[in-house]
């Protein structure tokens, strides 16, 4: 299975697969997601290091349950051969209606066929009220119109 754009990545390729990425997490869809990785990857994410497509849709289920509508921004960081870096905010409510800003950071690797191999992630967040919230749009894909980080000033 390939999963195109393929490495050594060029800034289109790597702004592209970024993009990608946002809009599969976007999905939350958690099945579709994890078969953008290798059937080995490893992940560190927090406190946890899923291994392996399984763990990661398991991964991946349990983290959009709990973090209700759900929305991400992705934006290209940096990029060399078969590695991205990138940086990104999601937003999301807890079942208690509480609002949450996540920043993070993410380090990615990928193997010839575009399958993501490592994916190691530095993540904070804090709360927000609703009415701080910057990402508005209907679930699912960010309108190609919508702001991105840097011009949201974050």
């Amino acid at each position: 299975m390939s999963r195109p754009p393929l490495p050594p990545f060029t800034e289109a390729t790597a702004r592209e697969k970024v993009r990608l990425a946002e809009d599969g997490w976007n999905s939350r869809d958690a099945a579709k997601v994890a078969l953008a990785y290798t059937e080995d990857t490893i992940w560190r994410n927090r406190a946890e290091f899923p291994r392996g497509r399984a763990e990661i849709q398991a991964f991946l289920e349990r983290k959009w349950a709990k973090e209700l509508d759900y929305r991400l921004i992705k934006e290209l960081w940096a990029f060399a051969g078969n590695r991205i870096a990138v940086r990104y905010a999601y937003e999301y409510h807890d079942d208690s209606g509480n609002w949450f800003r996540a920043y993070g950071n993410e380090n990615w690797e990928f193997v010839a066929d575009g399958l993501m191999r490592h994916r190691h992630a530095s993540i904070n967040e804090h709360p927000i009220r609703e009415a701080d919230r910057k990402f508005r749009w209907p679930l699912g894909r960010r309108p190609d119109d919508h702001p991105g980080l840097s011009d949201l000033g974050l």
